[in-house]
């Protein structure tokens, strides 16, 4: 007897470093499993700094020295994160990323994962982190986003209709709700069945062991119930 899909929210900020080396590794957990475990897998807001202005930017090294006590601290991390994601077959540029609100990038997100959207979801967050970790977009401005939407397939036009718009707005404004509901305090956290956390951007032999026995638990469960000994 097999389990029914297990469904995994990941909690996540696109200008967060550990969410993108922790969506790699995620993504090798699923690809060592080899569709021996059915996934539904969907990507939920959370914002690092709430409190960014909106259609502001800066570089991020600016911000990591004000965060972070100074620009030594600032440098440290940008280097450990770089090299982490290294490892992931990532390849950082920190020293172009600019730090914007988040907001409208998360909107995109929740957009991309509606019915009629020509663009999986997953497609569009890989855009959006690539977008700042890499090639130094602004993900805080409605132009800027609009051709990163193109270029995965949405019609530009729309998006920039769909920003222009209230869509998506109170949505996301409750999915941030529920982050805070959830006790969800960093990112990346990886809600399981809305029962169980995995935080962190573990690494992917955590993400399997942890997949297998709670499938393993699912079907032991569904077992009970079929009334099968």
């Amino acid at each position: 007897m097999s389990a029914p899909p297990i469904h995994v929210e990941i909690w996540s900020d696109v200008v967060c470093p550990w969410c993108y080396i922790g969506k790699r590794r995620f993504e090798h957990a699923v690809a060592e499993l080899g569709g021996e475990i059915e996934l539904d897998v969907s990507y939920r807001p959370y914002q690092l700094d709430p409190t960014a202005s909106p259609g502001k930017s800066q570089p991020v090294f600016e911000a990591y020295t004000k965060k972070f006590g100074g620009p030594e601290q600032a440098q440290a991390i940008i280097d450990r994160v770089t090299e982490d994601a290294a490892g992931e077959g990532l390849e950082f540029r920190m020293d172009r990323a600019l730090r914007a609100n988040s907001l409208l990038a998360h909107r995109l997100l929740w957009l991309a994962e509606q019915p009629e959207s020509p663009v999986e979801q997953s497609v569009m967050k890989e855009r959006l982190l690539r977008a700042y970790f890499v090639d130094g977009i602004d993900i805080g401005e409605p132009d800027a986003l609009a051709d990163c939407a193109a270029e995965v397939g949405f019609e530009r036009d729309d998006v920039i209709d769909f920003l222009e718009s209230e869509r998506g707005r109170a949505e996301v404004s409750a999915y941030l709700t529920d982050a805070a509901d959830l006790g969800i305090t960093a990112v990346p956290t990886f809600v399981i069945n809305g029962q169980w956390a995995i935080p962190g951007a573990q690494d992917a032999e955590t993400f399997v062991n942890v997949l297998r026995r709670l499938n393993d638990k699912l079907v032991a469960e569904a077992a009970d119930d079929a009334g099968i000994v």
